[in-house]
């Protein structure tokens, strides 16, 4: 055999084991917008047999400007200016929205809101089954933030606890991680843009926080008082008390209080460090000397002055920090037969981006319903989910599959997502163990979980990855499934 012919039949199999994606990762939030083109490789997992593709490679390839997020006159989002900003990052980066095979639109803040969000989704109406769009309240928000910049990977490297401050233009998002995981997260209102100029540089945009803590300091907010460096200084310092109170797990007096978004993080132990991303960051580290026209310069001064007195633990940068963000999205299809899956009902298929939460737990040998419950309940509210909408369950079957281990799980499954008694919404259960059948059986017969049910097994997700169900094909009888999971750099 020639080394041609060698190198022929090498590159065929690495075809059949790997795929190569072009992906994109666009966030959209009140205060800033950006995008950034990614190489992921994915390999087929050595397992015999096994359908399951694993990230082996990312490689970034471009990233845009910062843009300010545009916004009209009445407080909507530019979309059209919106539009021509990612097509001018199209047209730079060489690319074509044809050559993109997969990607991650996450929306935050203002974005969110119906009126921005629809324009926004025209935009993205093209791509629509190839995108994860992903509406972050402020506890996905906390979550996407801590992976975006670094911080979840840096605890499992450091094998510690860290607590993860991103500090964007109108919110704060805390989480604690410990070895790589997210225990908690909380957010409140102090950012960098609450006070910032128009296009005309005139203080005329004063948030809603600002304006709380100009009326407690006596401070008037018309542009020509926000002129004053003293009056922004004096704002700013304010705000970075309540940030501090907050990092540090103090006590909150009442402005504090109302700037809470989220209940109080919870804390089991005090980290070990801190880490900062976000807009703010970028002075809090020193990357960046020049205003933009807003307080976040000032508030990384105050919280820096304030903070630093009062710990003893390290301040680390975690790596990324206005750019804390996703960088795409993963994608692989399986075709899950009728051996592995249990269907009571079609209704809702297909489905697109069903999100996944994860049971981030260990099963015990006897199985505690109220703890799993809980476990699936924090983290459906951890994702700004709830239990009225399709979601996929995923957890780790590992012990016995004797029935009355079974018959808990459900009966869990079903206290966490029917606490009612019966659920109309698409539930799916993607189980990493050989039970999907059986638990989907007691669900159905024995608990009368509801009419719409889905349960597949020999599939292993995690927290934030995304589902779409095709519909059933009969015969052969089987689902089409496309995992999707949002990468992070």
């Amino acid at each position: 055999m020639t080394e041609e012919e060698r190198q022929t039949i090498s590159d065929w199999l690495w075809r059949q084991e790997t795929v190569e994606l072009l992906t994109v990762g666009i966030d959209i939030g009140s205060s800033t917008s950006h995008l950034l083109f990614a190489r992921v490789t994915l390999q087929r997992e050595t397992e015999e047999l096994s359908s399951r593709f694993v990230v082996i490679d990312r490689q970034i390839v471009w990233r845009s400007p910062i843009l300010l997020t545009p916004f009209l006159p009445d407080g909507t989002i530019d979309a059209h200016e919106l539009r021509h900003f990612f097509q001018h990052c199209y047209h730079d980066a060489g690319f074509k929205r044809s050559h993109i095979d997969t990607g991650a639109v996450i929306l935050t803040g203002e974005a969110i809101k119906r009126k921005n969000a629809r324009a926004i989704d025209e935009i993205f109406a093209s791509e629509s089954g190839r995108f994860v769009c992903a509406t972050a309240g402020h506890k996905l928000e906390c979550m996407l933030a801590a992976h975006g910049s670094g911080a979840t990977a840096l605890s499992k490297k450091r094998k510690g606890r860290g607590l993860h401050v991103d500090i964007g233009g109108g919110t704060t998002k805390l989480a604690m991680i410990e070895n790589g995981e997210i225990a908690s997260v909380a957010a409140f209102a102090v950012g960098g843009r609450l006070v910032a100029q128009d296009k005309n540089g005139v203080w005329t945009r004063v948030d809603d926080s600002a304006r709380m803590v100009a009326e407690e300091l006596g401070i008037s907010i018309d542009p020509g008082t926000l002129a004053d460096p003293s009056a922004r200084r004096a704002i700013a310092r304010r705000l970075a008390a309540v940030a501090v109170d907050e990092i540090l797990g103090a006590p909150l007096d009442e402005l504090g209080r109302r700037l809470e978004l989220t209940e109080p993080l919870e804390r089991k132990g005090a980290p070990d460090y801190i880490t900062f991303s976000g807009g703010v960051s970028e002075y809090i580290f020193n990357y960046e000397q020049a205003e933009h026209g807003d307080i976040a310069q000032l508030l990384a001064r105050e919280i820096v002055e304030q903070l630093k007195p009062r710990i003893t633990i390290p301040i680390v940068d975690a790596g990324q920090r206005i750019r804390a963000t996703v960088i795409g999205a993963s994608q692989f299809t399986v075709q899950v037969s009728g051996k592995t899956v249990y269907r009571r009902g079609s209704k809702g298929l297909p489905s697109h981006n069903i999100p996944v939460i994860h049971l981030g737990m260990p099963l015990e040998e006897e199985i505690d319903v109220q703890a799993v419950a809980e476990a699936f309940r924090a983290g459906i509210d951890r994702q700004d989910r709830g239990i009225a909408e399709p979601l996929a369950l995923a957890f780790a079957w590992t012990g016995l599959p004797d029935y009355q281990r079974l018959l808990a799980m459900a009966k869990a499954i079903k206290l966490a997502l029917a606490p009612e008694g019966q659920r109309e919404e698409l539930l799916v259960l993607m189980i990493d163990g050989d039970i999907g059948q059986t638990i989907g059986r007691i669900l159905d017969r024995e608990l009368s979980l509801g009419t719409n049910l889905i349960s597949i097994d020999g599939v292993q997700l995690k927290d934030l990855d995304f589902v779409d169900l095709g519909e059933f094909i009969d015969p052969p009888g089987v689902i089409p499934v496309v995992i999707k999971s949002l990468l992070f750099s």
